[in-house]
């Protein structure tokens, strides 16, 4: 069995095919990560989605922003945007059946051990997550399995819709002024699908989406280097594409690379660290 995590696909179906051939993907044996936002500014998010629902257990899904939205617009609580790929998903015969599935995707995976992994490795080994845009480092991993997973039975109840309109909003961007189960609700939903860069203290800062090395500011910095919880856990993550799969901290995994902006969809084999690279095919 191998263990395969790969970036953000939003809708580049081609390029994801590609990279499981290449590495000669095996649905009966191996698994697939899906680091969120399957969908969304790409050719072929239609595609994308039943393609990993057709993958029932070998696929691991954690969702991602663009995702969260899907789910919104086709419950008819925000519009698809202009920059959008969406209009042949939403009409498609089976739309209902893949937004049922999708909701009931998590926001959080842990990653298993692998069997022929190194076992001096214990960071990497015993315990390794994978979530969009990584851990607040205003929680302890305790807090983010507690909040995946209240998001989660949120998500997949008959309120679902109205707890999808309940999650836009930039406030609270700290955890501790999150007092009642609707703040709550949003801040886990930024810090898991949108954060990038927080302030010194810890809360979420939005405007930013450039690499570390284009922010002047001294009073923000990549969550990464917050964070108490990735000194000893592993973490994957997908959202970030301007960095591009690098960072400054040896435990953490950024995977997405910016496929659908003409770049490459970045994919890591677990056990032995291996990444496999598929060039986005412009002519999609």
């Amino acid at each position: 069995m191998a263990i395969y995590l790969v970036g953000d696909i939003q809708g580049c179906f081609n390029e994801l095919t590609s990279l499981l051939s290449e590495v000669n993907f095996d649905r009966n044996k191996d698994i697939l990560y899906l680091a969120g936002d399957l969908v969304a500014r790409g050719p072929n998010s239609l595609e994308t989605l039943r393609f990993v629902k057709s993958l029932g257990e070998s696929a691991k899904v954690v969702l991602g922003n663009h995702d969260l939205h899907l789910l919104a617009v086709h419950a008819g609580i925000k519009k698809a945007k202009k920059s959008d790929c969406l209009s042949a998903l939403l009409a498609a015969p089976d739309v209902n059946e893949l937004m049922d599935w999708l909701a009931e995707q998590p926001l959080l995976q842990k990653i298993p051990t692998c069997s022929n992994s190194n076992p001096t490795n214990k960071v990497h080994n015993d315990s390794a997550y994978m979530s969009h845009a990584g851990i607040s480092p205003q929680w302890q991993l305790q807090d983010a399995l507690e909040q995946a997973k209240f998001i989660e039975t949120k998500l997949s109840s008959s309120d679902r819709n109205t707890w999808l309109a309940l999650m836009y909003g930039e406030k609270p961007n700290s955890w501790h002024q999150a007092k009642n189960e609707i703040e709550k609700f949003r801040y886990s939903i930024n810090a898991f699908t949108r954060m990038r860069f927080c302030f010194i203290d810890g809360t979420l800062e939005f405007e930013q989406k450039g690499s570390p090395e284009d922010i002047t500011a001294t009073n923000i910095v990549p969550w990464y280097e917050l964070s108490q919880t990735i000194n000893k856990t592993s973490w994957v993550f997908g959202h970030w594409a301007s960095l591009m799969g690098k960072s400054s901290h040896p435990n953490i995994y950024p995977l997405d690379t910016g496929c659908v902006w003409g770049n490459q969809l970045t994919m890591l084999r677990w056990h032995d660290k291996k990444y496999f690279k598929q060039n986005a095919n412009m002519s999609d």
